[in-house]
């Protein structure tokens, strides 16, 4: 079988795997992107709260703040066409159980530089439940557009070549490159490819691109997620985020006109400690194993919504005439580092798992930090 041979081979078609081919391929790579979807972009870059981190959200994590707030000036100059500040975003603490009370919280804000102005009245929110509300500076971007327009370079680029709806059967390591098997879901031909570098960008799918390549595993954990799209009449230019504890955030999706709503109580369905993402479901969904997740959104196994929960637990920080309409859910399997469970961190890690061949793996959560790679990789 002829061999295709390439600079970098990126395996994911998220966000962060899409920007890496496209950054590579500006300092004259040749790269190909391999994602086992039937498109870019449909997972976890689709189904989050479209929320472009400014570092408001982790009071207990100075790091993850720090990070989310060093790349968002740049995301959205460079996104400037999908990112919507049009709207009032608020920061509250609940009256009950949050981990962070109004002189931590303007203590960290001032630590690291963010504007705030508490908020003593407001006519949409009810101050029984809420001991302090904030007015912040925190912009959405809209998932959907920034996926067309990812999907728009990457087709457009000579120096990138994409396989979707494409697994890696086989992986063999030479002392130089590496030989890679693809199958494609529309070929009964394998594919050979050798590349001298691989970027593992597959979020969830991390620890089992890890194992077919023969380097170490992440310890993480993963959620069976749900994003509620719901509208309300009254509070359409509106965020509002309960922190920090197990409350709930509101906020614009995108341009859409939906506002996506999620809460740490019931967003997350079903928790899986495995080194794969192993949920109970898989064994109802042949095409869906610990090693090749399905899409959860387009499957019918996926867990009942929680949204009237959720619909009901934020409905609590507002006054009664605000009206909300649940639209629809979208579903996602999320993973995230077990250590960063004390703090609530997300921090950005891109490490050198192996140096001949190299070998990189990126774990990240925050759009905004797309540009971490920029850092790493080796040209």
């Amino acid at each position: 079988m002829k061999e295709r041979e390439y600079d970098l081979a990126v395996i994911g078609g998220g966000l962060f795997g899409c920007y890496a081919a496209l950054f590579l391929a500006g300092k004259g790579k040749r790269v190909i992107l391999i994602e086992k979807e039937k498109d870019l972009l449909r997972k976890a870059s689709l189904v989050n709260q479209a929320r472009l981190h400014a570092g408001y959200h982790y009071p207990r994590s100075v790091a993850t703040a720090l990070m989310s707030d060093d790349h968002k000036e740049r995301f959205a100059s460079e996104h400037r066409a999908f990112v919507n500040s049009d709207f009032e975003q608020y920061y509250a603490i609940d009256r009950h159980a949050s981990f962070t009370d109004p002189i931590q919280f303007e203590r960290f804000c001032d630590h690291i530089g963010l504007e705030y102005q508490r908020v003593q009245r407001h006519d949409h929110f009810n101050f029984d439940r809420l001991e302090a509300l904030y007015l912040t500076r925190e912009e959405t971007f809209d998932p959907v557009l920034i996926g067309g327009y990812y999907r728009q370079q990457i087709t457009a680029n000579q120096q990138i070549d994409t396989r979707i709806s494409t697994y890696i059967s086989q992986v063999i390591a030479m002392d130089d490159h590496w030989q890679v098997q693809l199958i494609s879901e529309q070929s009964t031909t394998a594919e050979l490819i050798r590349t001298t570098q691989v970027i593992n960008a597959t979020y969830a799918g991390s620890n089992a691109v890890n194992q077919l390549f023969g380097v170490s595993q992440l310890e993480l954990l993963y959620e069976i997620s749900e994003i509620a799209l719901v509208t309300s009449p009254q509070i359409k230019n509106l965020g509002l985020t309960v922190m920090d504890g197990p409350f709930a955030s509101l906020m614009p999706y995108g341009y859409s006109g939906l506002l996506s709503l999620s809460s740490v109580a019931y967003t997350h369905h079903k928790v899986s400690h495995h080194r794969l993402p192993t949920f109970d479901c898989q064994s109802k969904h042949p095409d869906c194993r610990p090693e090749y997740t399905a899409n959860c959104t387009d499957c019918n196994l996926h867990p009942a919504s929680n949204y009237h929960k959720m619909l009901r637990q934020i409905a609590m920080y507002f006054q009664p005439e605000v009206e909300f309409r649940y639209f629809s859910s979208l579903y996602t399997i999320k993973s995230k580092l077990k250590a960063n469970h004390i703090d609530d961190g997300r921090l950005t890690e891109i490490s050198i798992l192996r140096e001949n061949p190299r070998f990189y793996c990126i774990f990240a959560g925050k759009i905004n930090s797309i540009y971490e790679i920029e850092k790493v990789i080796r040209l």
